[in-house]
């Protein structure tokens, strides 16, 4: 699906006007293109600081967070290549710990489309080339590359010889690209196993756990898996994680809900099994502190978005763009209203699965206000509407998110999710663009 990037910055703008015409505009998987790419500027991709390498259908950007965060706290600087963007483009590449300068962003844009003729690389093979220029011509201690699509054909999968590789929670997404068979995806997922690399992974199923094993084996990768190599426990206000000779417990992390322990525990562990950097002890507990992540359950502060609604209103957003996405933010819901009615303004891509969402959210929701996503191909809101209807909340449709809120009367949780440009979307009404 085309990503619809803009700019305030004239020169970064001039840039994404180019790739809008260059690129394919849609998601091509394959390593061709982006090799090719990267051969004409020189193979940054080889002279990267140590690769966190983080795949998965859920998940895969906090952990990314929480790895970001441990390895910080442990005074090591980090780049970070992640997606999607909420409000600007820059917020895919951190350079060191700072998101990229507009100019320098220009620059890169225009240093790797000069080279893409005859290629034809998507916006996101471009993206990646541009991020892996920066990130080896920057010192640092080490680089999180967060997967784009799947794994064994996403463009960021060129990379050789990671330090640890890690699969989060997986789930049924994507499946233009990936397929409809659950161990399809996995070992789509699997596919960034490198030879002697370890690859570190939640618990699943067993015939997924299988097929990634499997994948693993032909690859030549240890697999480090949850409740064998390693395990983690949640209790109401602390997380503790252990493997062989080995504990830590550190608070529940700020990032709001259960799940989140889980994607800690999941950094810590990929942290533990690699042998690039020293991470101490108390690096894990500042991580479960300190970690940020926007628009995976986070609350609101006073703005022109959140000002909108009645006093003693709370505003919350996710993407909870997927079945799987949706059961922890259920979960959390029910945490959050302790018995108020929960509004839902829902927005969702045109190749979401609508009724797998709202059969989840149902039952933690009160009312539904379905919503148009700006720039991109999105279900009719009266059709949101319609399959909402058919769960038992009432639902009804509004033009943008602002007469959405105007709908809302009484005081209680507002939750804005389905997609993850349409929380940037509030991110960006209510002046709080990720820093």
């Amino acid at each position: 699906m085309p990503d619809h990037a803009t700019s305030t910055h004239a020169a970064v703008q001039a840039q994404l006007d180019r790739l809008a015409t260059l690129s394919p505009g849609a998601d091509i998987l394959g390593l061709e293109r982006i090799a090719a790419l990267l051969s004409r500027l020189g193979d940054p991709h080889l002279s990267l600081p140590p690769v966190f390498h983080v795949a998965g259908t859920n998940g895969k950007g906090s952990t990314c967070a929480f790895l970001r965060a441990a390895i910080e706290a442990a005074g090591h600087s980090v780049h970070v290549f992640s997606s999607p963007h909420l409000v600007r483009f820059n917020e895919r590449i951190r350079i060191a710990g700072h998101l990229i300068a507009d100019d320098h962003l220009a620059a890169l844009l225009a240093e790797v489309l000069d080279v893409a003729d005859g290629i034809r690389p998507s916006f996101f093979e471009v993206t990646t080339a541009a991020a892996f220029l920066a990130f080896a011509r920057t010192p640092a201690a080490a680089t999180i590359v967060e997967v784009g699509l799947g794994g064994r054909l996403d463009a960021t999968n060129v990379v050789a010889a990671p330090a640890v590789t890690g699969i989060a929670a997986l789930g049924m997404d994507h499946e233009a690209f990936l397929g409809t068979s659950a161990t399809g995806i996995a070992a789509e997922k699997a596919g960034i196993a490198k030879p002697g690399v370890p690859l570190v992974t939640m618990d699943y199923a067993r015939p997924l756990r299988d097929r990634i094993a499997a994948v693993a084996a032909q690859t030549g990768a240890p697999v480090i898996a949850r409740g064998r190599e390693w395990n983690s426990d949640t209790a109401r206000s602390t997380m503790r994680y252990s493997d062989d000779g080995f504990s830590v417990v550190t608070n529940r992390p700020q990032l709001v809900g259960a799940h989140q322990s889980r994607n800690l525990a999941l950094a810590i562990a990929m942290l533990r099994h690699q042998g690039a950097l020293h991470i101490p002890e108390a690096a894990y507990r500042a991580a479960a502190d300190w970690a940020q992540w926007p628009a995976r359950m986070q609350r609101l502060s006073p703005g022109p978005l959140t000002d909108r609604l009645p006093p003693a209103s709370e505003l919350w957003i996710d993407g909870a763009h997927n079945p799987s996405a949706a059961a922890p933010v259920a979960r959390a819901l029910r945490t959050i209203a302790q018995g108020r009615p929960v509004t839902l303004v829902l927005g969702m891509l045109a190749n979401k699965d609508a009724a797998g969402v709202l059969r989840l959210l149902s039952s933690s929701i009160a009312r539904v206000i379905a919503v148009p996503v700006s720039g991109h191909a999105h279900h009719a809101p009266q059709s949101l509407a319609d399959i909402a209807g058919q769960f038992g909340p009432a639902a009804t449709t509004a033009h943008s998110l602002e007469q959405a809120l105007d709908l809302v009367r009484d005081p209680a949780p507002v939750l804005i999710a389905g997609s993850l440009y349409l929380a940037g979307e509030a991110l960006a009404a209510n002046d709080e663009p990720p820093a």
